[in-house]
């Protein structure tokens, strides 16, 4: 005879039937320090992200109640920023850990889907040109469109075999390829390559090449550093500085492209599920690269926000794996020519 099977629902034997929706945790009801100290983020931009996600996280379920959006906000924002289901943040907001975790899902989802609206390089030409201002403003560098750059983001073994994900350090990441402007606005943001793929290799295949191989962006560059090849689109540093004029270029090019480096230190301090302080993140690939797209977005609209003040480096966070870099500079005449013309027009 079959034996019928029940399926527990943690928030059901918590909390019961006869509500459309959870809501035991009210935003009014805590403190602005509360909320930072706990998801990372102050009242008002919580409640943009209910209004710009709300319509999303309240699609009809199958579930005997759904999850309010303001509550599966916060969850995920609590997981985002702490990198951790811990039981007093479900505790916290009336949601069992299963729930956190389908919360999680659901608001990363949401803001992947939303990614093209806040990550995109500017249009008109008023923007550009301000884009380039701001750069040239820094250290000197003229007809910057933006830095780009790699950063590993450390991900659990898929499985034992696949060791495309094992990166120059032995572990298993995703190396993601990244732009920002000059305030650390993401113009671009690439993650789901696996970790193995060396920082030249991952450009050559992104779709940020073909926006500039097409001509896309005209009339100015990126700057990236030694692991890149040299394009006429992309400005690197010299291997071996020389006259004056090379190594004052060099020196604007450095303090340029080093907002990249601060950036990702800005966005593993905000977002600790990132910064391998509280583990690898223990999901597949795919669904790791979409976790980082969505901190991508949360950081765009922080900086928004006006959330921008640069953070320190966050400790414990994953060391990059080192790029052995051979200089083939030389392969790409036209974008010798570019460079040398940067140099004499600006730098002599």
């Amino acid at each position: 005879m079959a034996v019928p099977i029940a399926v527990l629902d943690c928030d059901l034997l918590l909390y019961g039937r006869g509500h459309r929706t959870l809501d035991r945790f009210k935003l009014e009801d805590v403190t602005d320090e509360y909320l930072v100290s706990t998801y990372g983020f102050p009242r008002q931009f919580i409640y943009y992200l209910v209004d710009l996600l709300g319509a999303t996280l309240s699609r009809p379920t199958q579930r005997s109640r759904a999850i309010s959006p303001e509550t599966q906000i916060l969850a995920a924002l609590g997981f985002y920023t702490s990198g951790s289901f811990q039981t007093r943040m479900g505790d916290a907001i009336g949601i069992s850990q299963a729930s956190m975790s389908r919360c999680v899902a659901n608001v990363t989802e949401a803001l992947v889907e939303r990614a093209s609206q806040f990550i995109h390089f500017p249009e008109d030409e008023a923007t550009v040109q301000t884009l380039k201002d701001d750069f040239y403003g820094l250290a000197g560098m003229p007809g910057v469109l933006g830095v780009v750059d790699c950063t590993h983001v450390a991900i659990k073994a898929p499985n034992a075999e696949d060791l495309s994900y094992v990166n120059r350090k032995g572990l298993h990441s995703l190396n993601c390829l990244m732009v920002c402007d000059s305030r650390g606005v993401l113009l671009s943001a690439e993650t789901h390559w696996p970790g193995s793929l060396p920082d030249c290799t991952v450009l050559e295949q992104a779709a940020l090449t073909s926006q500039f191989e097409s001509e896309l962006h005209k009339d100015g560059w990126l700057l990236g550093d030694s692991s890149f090849l040299l394009r006429t689109w992309l400005m690197t540093p010299l291997h071996i500085p020389e006259t004056p004029a090379e190594y004052r270029y060099n020196m604007a090019h450095s303090a340029t492209h080093n907002i990249i480096e601060r950036t990702f230190r800005t966005i593993r301090s905000r977002f600790r599920c990132l910064d391998g302080s509280k583990g690898t993140l223990q999901y597949s690939p795919e669904k790791s690269s979409h976790i980082i797209l969505a901190c991508c977005v949360l950081h765009n609209i922080s900086l928004e926000h006006g959330l921008d003040v640069w953070s320190s480096p966050a400790t414990g966070h994953m060391e990059q794996p080192e790029e052995e870099y051979e200089q083939m500079e030389s392969v790409d005449s036209e974008a010798c020519r570019v460079r040398q013309e940067l140099l004499l027009t600006h730098f002599s």
